[in-house]
């Protein structure tokens, strides 16, 4: 399943008193980490483990003391140093180097679950918020909160550590998962919809002709609309769409739904094909680049390479991701690689 938080509350909502809960949570880490500040993941008495709190050579220990957790109702925080020798974390084969502080806190109905009910209806509501842990460093009375809305201060994407009355509190700021909408149904839509879910996203799927968008080819997908391409624009701010992908091969269709979804806010927005094909949309639709309420990325996708659809999904979710995300686009070595000529 997917990591994301909405996906784990999702497995754990109907499951919630079936079994004993455990909520495992990074709040600091010094040095390189797989996983940051913020991150959780949940444990129960059968067994289960959902999501990742590190690139997976920690989590089975962290599921032991998860076990004496729910026999002693009472948090505990762990430490994992991988640059010590004489760790616990080394031993395992921690790659990353770094230390990483995770606390393990009950989770169940005589705490109010940790009010990991109230952060689940916002992320099924797409409205973001913050997520306040007291970090248990010697056992106490203060439970979890949810707050929903955009709290003002910090505007970070990180967690970070503030003292509220004498108490430290992690605070995580959660946002739902990115929504994309991909305008037309044909084949090589299929892996933009299936590398979007695998990242955990929201999927729709446009396409008015009976021909595309077949549920057989696009079960994954969250809707699949064929409604007229007026409509967009009501779907996009109702269903809170963050990101469209405009790749229908139909320069109508293409520039229906371009005029349309021009008319409203979004992160991102692509257009599939040549920068002429691109010029051909935008004529049709009667808009100019000054008109653009928001960049179009055209052609979609970053210059990775390759040919085949998925390689183009690929490219063009990677742009996607980057822009969600505000981040520039560099190789994670900082290493720029060039051809040399032979």
């Amino acid at each position: 399943m997917a990591n994301q938080l909405s996906n784990l509350l999702a497995e754990w909502y109907p499951n919630r008193d079936n079994c004993d809960w455990v909520l495992g949570t990074v709040y600091k880490t010094e040095g390189p980490c797989y996983r940051k500040a913020g991150a959780m993941m949940l444990f129960n008495s059968v067994g289960q483990q959902l999501g990742m709190l590190s690139g997976g050579c920690l989590e089975s220990d962290i599921q032991r003391h998860a076990r004496k957790v729910m026999q002693t109702g009472t948090p505990v925080t762990l430490c994992y140093d991988g640059s010590d020798e004489d760790d616990l974390s080394f031993q395992l084969g921690i790659g990353c180097g770094g230390t990483v502080y995770i606390m393990l806190i009950p989770v169940h109905t005589d705490n109010g679950y940790q009010q990991l009910e109230l952060l689940r209806e916002a992320l099924i509501r797409r409205e973001p918020g913050q997520y306040l842990q007291p970090i248990p460093i010697n056992p106490c009375s203060h439970s979890a909160q949810f707050v929903a809305g955009t709290a003002s201060g910090h505007q970070q994407a990180q967690a970070w550590i503030e003292q509220k009355k004498g108490v430290d509190y992690l605070i995580t700021p959660v946002s739902p998962e990115p929504h994309m909408l991909v305008v037309g149904g044909g084949i090589d839509a299929r892996p933009v919809v299936a590398m979007a879910k695998q990242l955990g996203w929201q999927v729709s799927v446009w396409d008015p002709r009976p021909a595309n968008a077949r549920k057989e080819f696009f079960m994954d997908a969250d809707l699949l609309l064929r409604n007229p391409a007026n409509t967009l624009p009501e779907f996009v701010r109702q269903q809170r769409v963050d990101a469209a992908v405009i790749m229908s091969h139909s320069i109508a269709l293409d520039a229906a739904a371009l005029e349309q979804l021009n008319t409203v806010s979004l992160k991102f927005m692509a257009l599939l094909g040549p920068v002429h094909r691109k010029q051909q949309v935008m004529e049709r639709a009667g808009i100019a680049e000054s008109d653009l309420r928001q960049p179009l990325s055209g052609p979609a996708g970053l210059d990775i390479g390759g040919e085949l659809p998925e390689s183009i999904a690929l490219s063009i979710l990677s742009e996607c991701h980057s822009v969600l995300h505000k981040t520039q686009v560099i190789p994670a070595s900082g290493v720029i690689r060039r051809e040399l000529a032979a």
